[in-house]
């Protein structure tokens, strides 16, 4: 498939198990790596662990289930599920190939936490990794107030002022953090429920949030805003 839609990727290797893929990364030094979660018995973690750095992109490929599938988005690393489909196959190399950076590759941490979230996969996220330019910034759910479309790209408000700009769009992100707790109050706006300090009334109404910011609730959205607060008409 990669030779067929890649022509100019060259595969320099292939291997079934950690050891052998150890001694194929340290020989050929590849710009990406496909990397199984089971290999003969130990894991593509266990590859991970064993190398001093990660200085390749990395595309998990696996078949696990929907709460695993959900902990590789949270932790912004690239997979594709088996059977593969051409398009996703595409998508992910593509996403590769654009980010060119060795900074925007996986990071340790990221990786540990995604090891975490697999061991415990329907447990509640607490963390999610958020893709910026210069890499990935680790950001604990309950410190993001709310959300803001900035046309492909998503500006986390977080306590303490800090802003962060994701190279990810809004609708990913409510996909992600909608069963977190998280409201999409507006097309433009995902809020923390945790996070909201009043709401005054009107067609639509505005939503204060915990650091004074008002944000507009579109009028589609009003009732089911109102049901989850439990807010009266």
């Amino acid at each position: 498939m990669l030779n067929q839609y890649f022509p100019e990727i060259c595969v320099v290797g292939e291997a079934s198990a950690v050891e052998e893929g150890l001694q194929g990364i340290k020989e050929h030094n590849p710009n990406i790596v496909f990397l199984d979660i089971q290999m003969n018995g130990e894991t593509g973690f266990d590859l991970l662990n064993r190398l001093p750095e990660i200085n390749f992109s990395l595309i998990f490929t696996t078949a696990f289930d929907q709460y695993a599938l959900k902990a590789f988005r949270f932790n912004a690393i690239d997979y594709l599920m088996k059977p593969i489909v051409t398009d996703e196959l595409i998508d992910a190399v593509n996403r590769v190939i654009q980010r060119t950076a060795p900074e925007q590759s996986a990071s340790k941490l990221q990786l540990e936490q995604l090891y975490h979230d697999i061991k415990n996969p329907k447990q509640v996220h607490d963390k999610i990794a958020v893709p910026t330019a210069e890499g990935f910034i680790i950001v604990a759910i309950q410190e993001i107030i709310y959300c803001l479309a900035k046309s492909n790209y998503t500006e986390f408000h977080l306590t303490g002022k800090k802003t962060i700009l994701s190279s990810y769009t809004l609708k990913q992100y409510d996909e992600l953090l909608t069963s977190q707790s998280f409201f999409r109050a507006h097309r433009s706006y995902l809020i923390n429920l945790a996070h909201v300090n009043m709401y005054r009334r009107g067609e639509g109404g505005d939503i204060i949030m915990s650091n004074g910011d008002e944000i507009e609730l579109s009028r589609t959205h009003k009732d089911e805003f109102l049901h989850l607060l439990n807010i009266k008409k």
